[in-house]
């Protein structure tokens, strides 16, 4: 049995949904198939959500989703009054009624209500597609199997129950193919969280991982894991292959191709993970397992929009242990991820992504017992398997703020020189 996982660049068009059909008919294996929402669907839901969580109007942006996905419909189905059209619209007329009547649980369980849409609508549609087509196939709703807790926009798995609903509910002797969404999980109140944005990798590794699955498949709109990402850098080259350990490496500095909590399922039951082209699936991707190597070629990573916040004492005392539980504590609370950290005797820094509302709540918090400011427009490059020659390629017009490396990686907070 594989997994195979379609992220939302392979879906975007209605040509992209024909060509997940051609993939998915030429593999004889029992197939469980992980999708994301179409194209910027996610992008589109948060821009909504927001606007309907500060009473502005959302109704051109919802409009223009939802017109999005009949074009998609009507290219799909030739008979306007296919059922499909009626489910869809079920769909919307069901995410409406959340915008104008949400429950009183917060902005970020609000989010997750309504976020999780996206992938509704996607394997829905493609669903039906495949059934059309005579690629039998079921529908599954992730959200009656996943357990988490309430843990909104980055739910932890429940493994012991999800283990026993998942597979109770994946009949892989019955059904060849089974579709089901990526992303989310429901919790005790039967209440929709999300795994973190672009967690469909890891809910691919998650099915895999409860239904011994021989091998996960991503289709990406690359050729495989590139050693930089091709925004930011020309002439990048395709890894053939990757251990587990390189591979959680990347993923954790930033490497967008994978999911930070994919390889951990996998490489615990020793699953194989293959990143492939879903525009060339016969090319050879890159391979990702329990293989051995000296070195790599350099792989850059970069992290944009970074911020670093500055703390100290402000009676100019040690930072001290009680100091950093303090701190990382309230990191916590307001749900700020630490990308990189350093301390000396008397000041903390963190470098985070720049989400800034809960940034300005942190150093409210903080300045009760510390001197706290931030920095903005700053740029996290990490370098994995680095040399003299990759650093100077990335400190062209930079200038460099803080360093730190080991043998094999080097990160770098800079900012643009303009």
């Amino acid at each position: 049995m594989l997994v195979f996982k379609f992220g939302g660049a392979s879906v975007k068009t209605s040509g992209g949904i024909l060509n997940l059909a051609h993939i998915v008919e030429s593999f004889k294996e029992p197939l469980v198939i992980v999708v994301s929402a179409f194209g910027k669907t996610t992008n589109s839901l948060e821009k909504i959500h927001d606007q309907a969580y500060k009473k502005e109007s959302f109704d051109a942006e919802f409009s223009s989703l939802k017109e999005y996905h009949f074009t998609i419909l009507k290219e799909l189905f030739q008979q306007e009054k296919h059922p499909a059209f009626a489910e869809i619209s079920g769909e919307f007329e069901k995410l409406k009624k959340i915008l104008l009547n949400p429950e009183k649980g917060g902005y970020d369980q609000e989010y997750d209500q309504i976020v999780s849409f996206g992938e509704v609508l996607s394997t829905k549609i493609i669903s039906t597609f495949l059934n059309e087509r005579g690629i039998k196939n079921r529908w599954a709703d992730i959200r009656k199997c996943l357990k988490t807790d309430s843990t909104w926009r980055e739910g932890v798995v429940d493994w012991e129950t999800s283990t026993k609903l998942i597979k109770e509910d994946f009949n892989l002797k019955k059904d060849k193919i089974t579709i089901t969404q990526g992303f989310l999980g429901f919790n005790d109140q039967g209440h929709t969280v999300t795994l973190g944005r672009e967690g469909s990798d890891y809910s691919a590794a998650i099915l895999a991982h409860i239904l011994d699955a021989e091998k996960v498949v991503i289709w990406k709109d690359v050729p495989g894991v590139l050693n930089a990402d091709p925004k930011y850098f020309d002439n990048t080259v395709r890894l053939g292959q990757l251990s587990y350990l390189d591979a959680i490496e990347l993923a954790y500095y930033g490497a967008s191709v994978i999911h930070p909590k994919t390889i951990k399922p996998l490489q615990n039951k020793g699953i194989k993970l293959h990143v492939k082209s879903f525009v060339y699936p016969n090319d050879p991707g890159t391979l990702i397992g329990d293989v051995q190597y000296e070195s790599l070629i350099p792989s850059f990573i970069f992290k944009m929009d970074q911020v670093l916040v500055h703390i100290s004492p402000r009676d100019f005392s040690f930072i001290a242990e009680a100091n950093l539980t303090d701190i990382f504590e309230a990191f916590a609370r307001h749900g700020i991820r630490i990308n990189l950290m350093q301390n000396s005797a008397v000041s903390f820094m963190a470098l985070v992504n720049n989400r800034m509302e809960r940034i300005e709540e942190l150093k409210a918090e903080l300045e009760k017992q510390f001197e706290v400011s931030f920095e903005t427009g700053l740029e996290l490059v990490t370098i994995r398997y680095y040399d003299t020659a990759t650093i100077d390629r990335v400190m062209i017009n930079k200038v460099l703020l803080l360093e730190q490396k080991n043998q094999r990686t080097i990160q770098m907070v800079v900012k643009d020189l303009g």
